[in-house]
């Protein structure tokens, strides 16, 4: 693996590409991000065309490790909060390319999602994860609070009702 480099990804044919075959892997692999398997690549790529024309408005960010030319991974911060919650952002749809997994990208992406909270005001950070399958203990590690589950929450790629689990952290200078 060359230096890894974490960027915000632009909205481009062939970052959307990438984006989209990523997010289809990652719902083949069972992973809890919003879709069920099959996803057709026309539907991963409208998802990040509208997510990445979101971030150009400043209501998201979309980060992705790069790996040389090859996007390995990708986190998203949602920053469009209601008016009394400006002091928040939310962390979706972090995945990590299946071949790179146990390497320290979606770390990675984590911090440089809070880096980038912090430097638009954000002390607060909130998520969360699939009961089954998903990633508590990399949120727990990285300091992220458990503050409980909420059962049968959504359906997994493959079918079947999974939990969620809804952690947050404190961040920057007021943590």
């Amino acid at each position: 693996m060359n230096s890894l480099e974490i960027r915000a990804l632009s909205n481009d044919a062939k970052t959307r590409g990438m984006l989209a075959g990523l997010l289809i892997e990652t719902v083949a692999a069972g992973g809890s991000v919003s879709f069920l398997h099959p996803l057709s690549p026309d539907a991963a790529h409208a998802f990040w065309r509208k997510s990445l024309d979101a971030a150009a408005r400043g209501e998201r960010a979309v980060l992705g490790a790069w790996d040389g030319e090859t996007l390995v991974g990708t986190v998203t911060l949602l920053l469009d909060c209601p008016p009394n919650q400006p002091h928040r952002a939310e962390i979706a749809k972090l995945m990590t390319r299946l071949d790179y997994r146990g390497k320290g990208i979606a770390t990675g992406l984590m911090r440089a999602a809070e880096d980038f909270a912090v430097e638009k005001g954000r002390t607060l950070l909130v998520l969360d994860t699939a009961r089954e399958e998903g990633a508590a203990g990399l949120y727990q590690k990285l300091g992220f609070t458990l503050t409980g589950e909420i059962p049968d929450y959504a359906l997994k790629p493959h079918g079947g009702l999974t939990g969620t689990l809804i952690y947050w952290k404190r961040i920057g200078k007021d943590r």
